[in-house]
């Protein structure tokens, strides 16, 4: 096992020119990033850019008010939550702790009404690692309201029969739809497989191999962790784990797993298909592929192979706009100009 030891930038070190962090401090200061709290930049395993904001900042419902953000900082992932969930998963598998995709959902949930459907019963593993479960799921509503199905939920006395017993809208595996009620199911599958708590083993088994002391997991109405939303780490130690997964794992996390998230197993439009629990970026829109986790308020951790970078951004616009305008132009109009070759 292997931790990644990062000290101070070295932006020439990391192949990145020397003014990429005033080119992206002059941008803040201009108002052209709006909510941009932290980026972290590792290219070919070397950080090159690490650069911390202050601004206004949630944790969940939480108001946190206006924060200076440091390198000790702890910030919700939100939604990037289901990727790590994702690798937590392989992680326990490969220790023979979880049952392989394959597997029948309600052959791990004991619910005997459920399970008397077929249609139901056909629900694997796999197709809540893929989010193409085939239920009725809503989340494009603002997670302040009620309606919203993670919302609900939440709020639901059983979670697990909240999402197994959505409405079948179509067969299992044949349409991507976003659910954070799948990643619910897994982080309870990596727990009652672990026997642990889910942070208590993201610690053992993925966190502290890679050096990393730092966590929070915020917990949902049942006093579990919310796999979907809940992780708070440190800015670089979220790139640390992209690093490690750039790296094949860094003895860490399987490669076979890594591989195997990363394959294309679920259309979501013409340039975007999802693994297992990664959203794939193909390129055709511009810039170079990608893999990556994404999170509401425009949380990312993004993995681009073929230019050795790891790139986490970590934003305060929840359920606005700019959640997705921020992260992108740092990305495209920063980072992608900073590489020296």
């Amino acid at each position: 096992m292997s931790a990644i030891a990062w000290t101070a930038a070295d932006a020439a070190a990391a192949g990145l020119r020397p003014d990429a962090a005033a080119r992206l401090d002059a941008a803040v200061a201009a108002g052209e990033l709006p909510g941009l709290h932290a980026v972290v930049v590792a290219r070919h395993g070397r950080l090159g850019l690490e650069r911390y904001y202050s601004g206004q900042d949630w944790s969940w419902a939480r108001n946190l008010g206006v924060v200076q953000f440091g390198p000790e900082t702890l910030h919700d992932l939100r939604s990037v939550s289901k990727s790590i969930v994702g690798l937590l998963y392989g992680i326990a598998l490969a220790a023979g702790k979880v049952p392989p995709p394959e597997t029948k959902l309600l052959d791990v949930f004991d619910y005997p009404d459920l399970a008397a459907e077929p249609a139901r019963r056909a629900l694997t593993i796999g197709h809540a690692l893929t989010m193409t479960l085939g239920l009725e799921w809503n989340e494009s509503v603002p997670y302040t309201d009620p309606t919203n199905a993670e919302i609900a939920m939440e709020r639901s006395a059983d979670r697990f029969r909240f999402v197994l017993g959505q409405a079948i809208e179509v067969p299992p595996g044949t349409r991507w739809t976003y659910c954070g009620g799948a990643t619910a199911l897994l982080g309870d599958i990596v727990s009652r497989g672990t026997g642990q708590d889910l942070l208590d083993y993201a610690r053992t088994a993925l966190l502290a191999p890679l050096g990393i002391d730092a966590a929070e997991w915020l917990r949902g109405s049942n006093g579990q962790p919310a796999a979907a939303s809940g992780l708070r780490l440190r800015p670089r130690d979220l790139a640390r784990i992209g690093q490690a997964a750039l790296d094949g794992g860094a003895g860490v996390i399987p490669a076979d797993w890594l591989a195997a998230s990363f394959t294309p197993r679920a259309r979501i439009d013409a340039e975007v298909d999802y693994g297992y629990q990664w959203y794939r970026y193909n390129g055709s829109a511009g810039g170079a592929p990608w893999i990556g986790g994404i999170g509401n308020g425009g949380q990312r951790l993004i993995l681009v192979p073929e230019r050795g970078l790891v790139v986490a951004i970590l934003c305060g616009n929840y359920d606005r706009p700019e959640q997705r305008t921020v992260p992108l132009r740092v990305l495209l109009g920063f980072v992608y100009a900073a590489l020296a070759g």
